[in-house]
């Protein structure tokens, strides 16, 4: 493995929000964006860390500084890290996230499993995922309270599916289901299939199997064939929903469940409007930190007999990168 570099830059929250690591920079190998919070509750106290492959080009940090213009009397200074894989060892030492029934790990703290809780085995990579953000937690306690609930699943589908955790869980929730992951990232897809093996998660197209495409929202003959869904899960970001919404709300059988994460609570409002006007309605909610997970249900009486509110005018080229 080659050496790493780094750069280190204060930030606002407002910057941090506003970086999206699926984002085209323009550079070539594209560099691991990370951003966190210094001081809770202070807007103007946060960082952001850039990794890259080889030591950055003065145009590479000049790009790089252009996403915080917070920190422009900041110098940004590249610091040699030698033979670092930074998407791995920023959670290398996490430690195990229980939610709902299900208990993720690392191979490096595998742990005793808590009795009546489903382990899966969840490396640091670079595909997101881990269970360790409060989106992912949040998605595996709402899929865990739904089973609870008694709703039966035959069909589901994980749309940015980053490791396949959410994916696997609802698997395990319904393994009678037919169930498909996806995402635009062939890496996140690769993935995927790696955890699956480790985890004993069968892939296929049969009951009791899990599906693999790679696709930009639902843009692939499998996953159209495969629709309507009884269960979707999102955990992608606020943009990509809201441009999704159509074509998510069409593949949601009428009486289905929708699960949506990776947005903020300030987010909240416009996603669930977005799926108001494809027939689905609010039905619960889960909030850890900032970040909600939104279930909705899709009307069952929906079609093209019913009169619905336009909306806003969709993207030509969303962004339908993975969360």
């Amino acid at each position: 493995m080659s050496d790493s570099w780094k750069v280190t830059l204060p930030c606002t929250r407002a910057e941090a929000e506003a970086i999206d690591a699926s984002d085209d920079l323009g550079l070539f190998p594209p560099p691991v964006l990370m951003t966190c919070e210094l001081t809770p509750d202070d807007a103007n106290d946060w960082q952001l860390e850039a990794y890259f492959e080889g030591k950055p080009s003065a145009a590479t940090l000049k790009t790089i500084r252009a996403l915080v213009p917070s920190a422009a009397r900041h110098k940004a200074r590249p610091e040699r890290i030698v033979d670092a894989d930074w998407v791995t060892m920023s959670q290398a030492g996490l430690a195990p996230v229980t939610a709902g029934r299900f208990f993720v790990h690392t191979a490096s703290n595998a742990t005793k499993t808590p009795p009546g809780m489903r382990a899966f085995q969840i490396e640091a990579s670079r595909a997101f995922g881990t269970g360790h953000h409060d989106t992912t937690s949040g998605c595996l306690t709402m899929l865990d309270e739904l089973r609870r609930s008694g709703v039966q699943v035959r069909n589901l589908i994980d749309i940015g599916t980053g490791t396949g955790l959410l994916g696997f869980a609802a698997m395990h929730l319904w393994p009678k289901a037919y169930a498909t992951a996806s995402d635009i990232d062939p890496a996140s897809i690769a993935v995927t299939a790696e955890n699956a093996a480790i985890n004993g998660v069968a892939l296929g197209k049969h009951r009791g199997q899990i599906a693999l495409a790679t696709a930009p929202g639902l843009q692939h003959p499998l996953l159209i064939t495969r629709a309507p869904y009884d269960l979707v899960i999102a955990n992608i970001l606020a943009g990509p929903l809201i441009a999704l919404a159509p074509s998510i709300g069409m593949a949601v059988a009428p009486g289905g469940n929708l699960v949506l994460a990776g947005l903020l609570t300030s987010q909240a409002a416009n996603v669930v409007a977005a799926y108001r006007r494809q027939g689905l309605v609010p039905v619960g909610r889960i909030t850890m930190g900032d970040w909600p997970t939104l279930m909705l249900r899709k009307r069952r009486r929906y079609g093209q007999d019913r009169v619905s509110r336009q909306g806003p005018p969709m993207p030509n080229t969303p962004n339908f990168g993975s969360w």
